[in-house]
């Protein structure tokens, strides 16, 4: 949609504005910050595709910057879901003023099931094109990571709003995170997100935005991506055993992928089965994580399962104290630094 077909809102306070009407303040210890830009959320809506006639699902729209420019677009309807209700006031006074559906939903994202929220006749085949639904949100940066993993293995399951379909995300992430979601192999980027985000999803890091353009200013960039979910994944395997084993080896990314496979298993086997795993993946041994494709990672994800079907206690074997699906994601960007050098 060109600027001259956005449809026009009804006068109404800034963004600016209602954060000083209603005494709104960021929270640091939410990860809050506002985007304060119109041309800069436009730009974020406009990343997603087109979304005119299309039912668009915000996740923490916060005082609505975002919101206005979904708007803007002529969806044929409007969901947000926010959690924090000192938003209530400029996201009512938005949904009185919008020309097309806007529902607001008070909830958490992170646990919220979105399977009954969309249309039914929007459900489509997974091998169909997507249906015409979209997810958007600009999230802080403690929430944004465990959310798209939680996300990714709904996709992988075909559940939560993936029931209806290949439904696409617009999301922005801190910018480094963005970067290692994208990332090619062989690059210092390369980590088991990017192995993650890629097996089931075609990953679009469309552009950065400036810390400088949010309010406070956050201490680095950010980064807006764009996922859509595959008809196939490259690795056809349940999303903990590739989560497993992707985890496992690049818990030493700059040393052989061997070191990381070994871990899978108990010390007494360890040497025997990880060289086992290995051949029967065709993986040389001093090959490093950050070299491996995702076909290969899946021969070795088969390879592993192979092992476990034989002796089905080894996938219960963790190197670590259990880590939880939630807990993950923080520890992901916690090491960012040990997994990069």
């Amino acid at each position: 949609m060109s600027t001259s077909q956005l449809v026009r809102l009804p006068p109404l306070p800034s963004i600016r504005d209602l954060i000083k009407l209603y005494k709104i303040r960021a929270m640091k210890e939410l990860s809050q910050n506002f985007l304060m830009d119109p041309r800069l959320t436009s730009r974020i809506v406009r990343s997603a595709g087109p979304t005119k006639d299309c039912e668009v699902c915000e996740v923490g729209p916060g005082p609505g910057n975002i919101t206005r420019s979904i708007i803007q677009n002529m969806p044929a309807r409007v969901l947000v879901i926010e959690k924090d209700k000192r938003f209530i006031p400029s996201l009512e006074l938005l949904a009185e003023s919008s020309p097309v559906p806007l529902e607001l939903i008070f909830g958490d994202v992170m646990n919220f099931n979105m399977e009954k929220l969309f249309h039914e006749e929007h459900v489509r085949d997974w091998e169909d094109i997507c249906p015409p639904i979209h997810l958007i949100g600009n999230l802080p940066f403690n929430v944004s990571t465990p959310l798209i993993i939680r996300w990714l293995k709904a996709v992988s399951e075909k559940k939560n709003a993936w029931r209806y379909g290949r439904v696409r995300m617009t999301l922005t992430f801190q910018k480094e995170v963005a970067e290692r979601m994208a990332a090619p192999i062989m690059t210092k980027e390369r980590c088991r997100l990017s192995i993650m985000c890629q097996n089931w999803c075609r990953v679009e890091h469309k552009f950065n935005i400036p810390g400088r353009a949010f309010l406070p200013k956050p201490e680095v960039d950010v980064g807006v991506v764009r996922l859509v979910p595959l008809r196939n994944p490259v690795i056809q395997l349940p999303f903990d055993v590739v989560e497993k084993v992707v985890r496992s080896v690049f818990s030493y990314r700059q040393k052989y992928c061997v070191r990381g496979i070994e871990i899978l298993f108990p010390k007494p086997v360890r040497e025997e089965l990880s060289k086992e795993m290995l051949k029967a993946a065709c993986i040389e041994p001093e090959t490093r994580p950050f070299q491996l494709t995702i076909s290969e990672f899946g021969r070795l994800c088969n390879a592993y399962m192979d092992i476990c079907n034989k002796k089905p206690d080894y996938m219960k074997y963790n190197y670590r104290s259990s880590k939880s699906l939630e807990e993950w994601p923080i520890l992901d960007d916690m090491e960012l630094t040990n997994e990069l050098d």
